[in-house]
């Protein structure tokens, strides 16, 4: 089973930018050459590499991989070319993917935004760095600086947003096969998303448990004892403190992720990733998963997940490819907004825009009933 890890700038992040703006480097001879020193290396890593591994090292050769169909899966690499997909292929195992950006418009705060983020605030716990507040070891030290932070974390107060709405209703419409979120803040739960369509890959404060005996606690029971700002106590053994089920860095993430990830995706007819980063792992290789004639839509406020230039040069296909030489198989968008925005676009283009807006109207004022 994996372990949750974060692949960015604590720890490797293996991306390599292509250095485009590079002039020619001179050699000895004074004369230009047309790759750089940089670029002759790395043509030779690839040359021994697709020798020995008899990897193929050219976009024609990757494309000769897929399975060509007599039509572009895609009518064209755009939202419309997104809605066509739907309605003509009329889909129904679609799979959904979020982060922290489909919450954030509910007013809980993600964790890389500059100013706002979660990990930009936590200088006042005078941690190590700022992932030490989901280390478990860290935890047990000193549990009193995440139950500080859960209180912002906590779905008290907040509503299910635009984003976790469309894909209740892509559950109403039989169209979801499953919902896949990197958050723990149960949002989806408020949403009204059944149980057996999620997959809360990142755990949730939904349930907890004693780090000592094991014993097992309600959402209700920990919110209480964290709005209080006390630190939650088992009542069991009296001795250990109860963590929330979510995955800190090192843990294992749940078995449902493991044992559905491996018979989902290669059913899915389309991949829909919402507000995340797509650097934490094993969550962000999600995306490869499905075959390469699935299209997938990104929403998000800037591109990631693309192709890492020295992975395709030794002929691995992995993450987006929004700018394919050969359209016919080109399969990717990037609708660059804010989920909610994207969200309401999607829902107005396959005709239901009025549909999500009533559902999102009905479902805040019932919540709202509920507080009275």
């Amino acid at each position: 089973m994996e372990k949750l890890h974060e692949d960015n700038e604590f720890t490797c992040d293996s991306k390599v930018k292509d250095d485009g703006d590079k002039q020619p480097s001179t050699s000895s001879n004074g004369k230009n050459n047309n790759v750089s020193d940089g670029d002759g290396a790395l043509e030779k890593i690839t040359k021994y590499l697709s020798e020995k591994l008899q990897l193929s090292t050219t976009d024609e050769d990757d494309d000769d991989k897929i399975e060509k169909s007599e039509e572009k899966i895609l009518s064209e690499l755009n939202i419309d070319g997104i809605v066509n997909y739907i309605n003509e292929k009329k889909c129904k195992k679609i799979i959904t993917m979020a982060g922290a950006g489909i919450s954030t418009a509910a007013g809980i705060p993600d964790f890389r935004s500059p100013s706002s983020g979660l990990y930009h605030n936590l200088e006042k716990y005078n941690l190590p760095h700022p992932q030490a507040i989901f280390e478990l070891d860290f935890f047990k030290k000193n549990p009193e600086p995440f139950f500080v932070l859960a209180k912002q974390l906590l779905p008290e107060g907040f509503k299910p947003t635009i984003s976790h709405y469309f894909i209740r209703l892509l559950w109403e419409k039989g169209l979801l096969l499953r919902h896949y979120t990197q958050n723990v803040d149960t949002l989806e739960r408020v949403a009204g998303l059944p149980n057996e369509k999620l997959v809360e890959a990142h755990g949730t404060f939904h349930t907890g448990k004693c780090l000592e005996c094991q014993a097992s606690y309600d959402l209700p029971w920990m919110k209480r004892k964290i709005v209080r700002g006390t630190i939650p106590k088992c009542e069991e053994c009296l001795e250990g403190v109860v963590k929330p089920n979510i995955v800190f860095f090192g843990e294992m993430l749940p078995d449902r992720f493991h044992s559905l990830i491996e018979h989902d995706f290669i059913q899915a007819d389309l991949l829909i990733i919402m507000g995340s980063s797509l650097v934490v792992q094993p969550f962000a290789s999600l995306i490869d998963r499905v075959s390469f004639k699935c299209p997938r839509l990104l929403i998000n406020k800037e591109k990631v997940g693309m192709q890492d230039r020295l992975l395709r040069l030794i002929g691995l296909r992995q993450g987006f490819d929004f700018d394919p030489k050969n359209r016919d198989i080109g399969r990717d968008v990037a609708l660059i907004d804010d989920c909610d925005t994207g969200c309401q676009l999607l829902s107005q283009k396959l005709g239901w825009g009025e549909e999500l807006k009533t559902l999102v109207e009905n479902e805040h004022k019932r919540l709202d009933a509920e507080k009275l």
